[in-house]
């Protein structure tokens, strides 16, 4: 990939125009579109946000109607075609915010042509499309990138600052938890619900958040969960699933991780996004609760819906500065922001013939290098193969990663069968 390096010019691309698009990407590109992107390896690197893909343009065409003199000027693509038009138009960078089931051929595409990408979370749904992605990155010579922004909450850096500096002395066990209220699932995400699960979309917050803070190798995957209330008890689409994650550590110890979600609690609950960890150590305790880290907030007629009873200010939040300025900050949009950061050093940030030991470089990142997301992916696609033998009517199937048989393996409770679902070791 070559970019005009005097021009100092990043053009976004963005597949997807729904609710994500609307919390975390759209204000920081209205941001950027105001004070471009300054760092002191590139200078200040201008970010304009040019083309858009979704499957009617509708959003997009409110979006740019109403914002005008906040966003530049951007083209939209829509219908079947459009993320191969956006990825093909004349974009730097695309960043990828479709339902999880798409979000591979967004990706494929982008890659394809030799654009950067910045993927939401889960990157994709198995290791067989996670190595296509890796390679083809690794061949085009750019970033691919998943979008963690988990990992940027203040309390989960403070989490991994003390188990880095052995404050707190190897992990245990685990439990998180994250409920969501039935409009989750039967507004912002009806679309795609079907067939798919509060698991994969929530979970994997959870799983990157340990897999990268306490590290180990996963050797063990097992799930249930629950259906009925937004599909027919008979479907493939889950309302809620448990999720056990089971990690080696090189002192041969293990640990175990509980993982819960759910799209159905009542629309009225207080917490609006009840979300909740706790991990034990050989010498402590670590306990988060989202409700009760924050603000409560009650305005009558107003909240919980429209307005938020527990806020997550940290996450984002729009607020009138105390020079006047109206602004939205939070870790939602630092992790975004990151990227474009690392795309801009790779380009921008030092002579043409140093780039490549500049991308090597970024690669190396962990917490969010498409490379480094093989145990995520590997819990995600262990548990959506369990899930679907749970709804053919076997329940309690487990998955062993690296085993004999192969990198993942699943073990279902149907006779002696077992299914090799990635061959490799993970």
């Amino acid at each position: 990939m070559t970019l005009k390096k005097r021009e100092r010019i990043l053009r976004a691309g963005m597949a997807g125009m729904g609710m994500i698009f609307d919390e975390t990407y759209r204000p920081l590109f209205e941001e950027l579109h105001r004070t471009g992107l300054f760092t002191p390896q590139t200078g200040l690197v201008q970010v304009p946000l040019v083309a858009t893909a979704s499957r009617t343009g509708r959003r997009a065409k409110r979006y740019l109607e109403h914002a005008k003199g906040r966003i530049h000027p951007f083209e939209i693509f829509a219908g079947p075609n459009a993320v191969e038009e956006l990825a093909a138009s004349n974009v730097d960078f695309v960043c990828v915010a479709t339902p999880d089931d798409r979000h591979f051929e967004a990706a494929l595409a982008a890659l394809k042509h030799g654009k950067h990408v910045l993927i939401e979370k889960p990157s994709v749904l198995s290791l067989q499309e996670l190595d296509q992605l890796v390679r083809l990155a690794t061949e085009r010579g750019v970033l691919a990138r998943v979008v963690y922004h988990k990992l940027f909450d203040p309390d989960h850096k403070k989490l991994r600052t003390l188990v880095t500096d052995g404050v707190l002395r190897h992990v245990n066990n685990g439990y998180c938890s994250l409920l969501e209220p039935k409009r989750i699932a039967l507004q912002q995400f009806a679309e795609w619900i079907e067939g798919r699960n509060p698991g994969t979309y929530v979970a994997v917050h959870y799983i990157k958040l340990i897999d990268f803070t306490f590290g180990g190798r996963l050797v063990r995957v097992s799930a249930t969960g629950q259906r009925g209330l937004v599909s027919d008890p008979d479907s493939s689409t889950w309302d809620s699933v448990q999720l056990r994650l089971e990690y080696r550590y090189p002192d041969g110890r293990e640990a175990a991780f509980d993982i819960h979600t759910s799209w159905v609690t009542p629309d009225n609950f207080p917490g609006y996004v009840e979300q909740e960890v706790q991990f034990r150590f050989d010498n402590g305790v670590w306990n988060a609760h989202q409700r009760k880290r924050g603000v409560e907030l009650t305005v009558e007629g107003r909240t919980p819906h429209e307005l938020k009873v527990h806020l997550n200010d940290h996450y984002n939040s729009e607020a009138l500065e105390p020079w006047g300025e109206r602004t939205v900050r939070g870790y939602g949009l630092e992790a975004i922001r990151r990227f474009i950061e690392e795309v801009a050093y790779v380009e921008f940030g030092g002579p043409e013939e140093e780039r490549d030991a500049r991308l090597a470089q970024m690669r190396t990142l962990s917490y969010s290098d498409l490379s480094a997301d093989r145990q995520v992916v590997a819990a995600v696609q262990a548990m959506e193969a369990i899930l679907r033998y749970h709804a053919r009517g076997h329940p309690g199937s487990v998955v062993h990663v690296n085993c004999p048989d192969g990198g993942l393996v699943l073990h279902t409770t149907v006779g002696n069968h077992r299914e090799v679902l990635y061959e490799p070791e993970v």
